[in-house]
């Protein structure tokens, strides 16, 4: 039988474990933490028994993952949970922009522009799953739906503060422009309309959810469903070198998959990968970094409009402009007074999250690549805007700046979440432009969010990193074999 060994257990790690025990190959999994999942654990980082997500939240991207869907995970306990409202967008003056399954929802909160906006995305709603097919794919490939993706392809091309100028209402520009901001870049840029194009399309075709229990819920079920296929876990291995890997799996592997950012790909393998490739992946940028609070109040967020406080995701950083400039900022390497932020209330879908008149409030800001700083001040004053008296009900803090979370999970190099910057280059072809880009050498492959189709609870990088591995497999095990056997 192959063995194989992945390095790290984040979605992308485990759905390459699955893939490659699928096949017949016997697979161990080691983890630097106590605790698997990477972007997908769930902490009680406030007060006990309240849970709070300790970075990915909300999963619109895993709901329709052709890969997550197939394993079922259902069976080994994940729950999807939606809100009413999957995202709201507040305005000062009250008003909000909703996106929401219902296209009929959505568009009698954007005024003049909601008969546009039905136009627009419902029909791209109703490709979405082919158009998945090729997006979830390195960008060389053959297209298996040419004419869906044309045309979300083409809209995709523009740059977001171009896209929103085809509407007039406030509620629409923003709350298209708060979904592109999470690329976390600027927004002016050719491409920067694609991220926002595929969450709100996404949010219209299987609205954006959460996992009941926390997003461990999801690493979790992935893990019973490699357990099934005889596939193993370890905990509380710390790899830094290939040659550890032989006395830590039983065995010499005949694969090694890296769940690791570029830069660890590099100090982990060394002269396995090949110089041109490893000056490749020593040129790869990470962006803008996230500032994450935690915080336990003593009751729901008293948000001004009260569709927002239905709304599972809030995303605070006020007109169309006002998020621009902030990205903009942020790209540059300085921190805006206000920073675009993202709110998670997972406890409207999820009332599991709460405990004894308490409820868990997620959210993040954009901040500059390694930042020092401490934007706890600037997360409240930005939702204290949409929410006055919410300082009032805040009961417990737990505050994460680039540095810890980079602690916390080395794939997040500087505090970039998304493991690797999103500019026009990066977008299109990550790690490095290779024919297979999940390829390091021989026997070594790249599996994380830095390779397509990049950052997001979908597991279509370890699937497809997986899928490279298998196609080498044979002739890797036949140059292997000693002679004559």
């Amino acid at each position: 039988m192959a063995r194989a060994v992945v390095v790290g257990s984040g979605p992308n790690g485990l759905a390459a474990a699955i893939r490659l025990a699928q096949r017949g190959v016997e697979v161990t999994v080691l983890e630097r933490s106590d605790r698997v999942g990477g972007g997908t654990r769930t902490s009680e980082s406030t007060l006990p028994g309240l849970l709070h997500d300790d970075c990915s939240a909300v999963h619109p991207m895993a709901v329709l993952s052709p890969f997550l869907v197939s394993l079922r995970l259902e069976r080994h306990g994940l729950r999807w949970r939606w809100p009413e409202i999957d995202l709201a967008h507040p305005l000062e003056d009250g008003r909000a922009g909703l996106l929401s399954r219902d296209l009929d929802v959505t568009a009698a909160s954007l005024g003049a522009d909601g008969d546009d906006w039905r136009r627009l995305f419902a029909p791209l709603a109703r490709d979405l799953d082919a158009v998945l097919t090729d997006i979830f794919r390195p960008l060389q490939h053959v297209p298996g739906y040419p004419l869906a993706l044309s045309r979300f392809g083409l809209r995709a091309l523009a740059p977001a503060t171009s896209f929103v100028s085809r509407w007039t209402d406030p509620a629409a520009r923003a709350l298209f422009m708060g979904s592109a901001a999470h690329a976390f870049g600027r927004l002016d840029l050719p491409l920067s309309a694609s991220v926002g194009l595929l969450l709100t399309t996404a949010g219209h075709r299987g609205g954006w959810p959460v996992a009941e229990g926390g997003s461990r819920a999801i690493s979790d079920a992935m893990v019973a469903v490699l357990a099934e296929l005889g596939g193993i876990v370890r905990t509380g291995v710390d790899v830094t070198r290939l040659d550890t890997l032989a006395d830590e799996a039983g065995g010499e592997p005949d694969v090694v998959l890296l769940d690791t950012s570029p830069t660890a790909a590099v100090a982990i393998a060394g002269e396995r990968i090949a110089p041109r490739v490893r000056r490749s992946l020593e040129r790869y940028r990470y962006g803008p970094a996230a500032f994450k609070v935690d915080l336990a109040l003593d009751g729901p967020v008293p948000w001004t409009n009260p569709d927002v406080r239905r709304a599972g995701t809030v995303h605070v950083g006020g007109t169309a402009a006002e998020i621009a400039h902030a990205e903009a900022m942020t790209s540059r390497g300085v921190m805006p007074a206000r920073p675009f932020v993202l709110v998670a209330q997972q406890h409207v879908a999820d009332p599991t999250r709460s405990r004894d008149g308490h409820v868990p409030v997620w959210a993040y800001a954009h901040v500059p690549h390694a930042w020092e700083g401490d934007a706890t001040e600037a997360i409240l004053g930005q939702v204290e805007r949409f929410a006055p008296g919410v300082r009032d009900r805040v009961v417990a803090v737990a505050a994460r700046g680039p540095a810890e979370l980079e602690a916390h999970n080395p794939n997040y190099v500087g505090g970039d979440i998304g493991t690797g910057a999103n500019g026009l280059t990066q977008l299109l072809v990550r790690p490095r432009l290779a024919v297979d880009p999940y390829r390091l050498g021989e026997g070594l492959y790249l599996c994380s969010a830095a390779t397509p189709p990049g950052a997001g609870v979908h597991g279509m990088c370890g699937f497809h990193a997986a899928e490279s591995a298998l196609r080498d497999l044979p002739t890797r095990r036949a140059a292997r074999r000693p002679a004559g056997s």
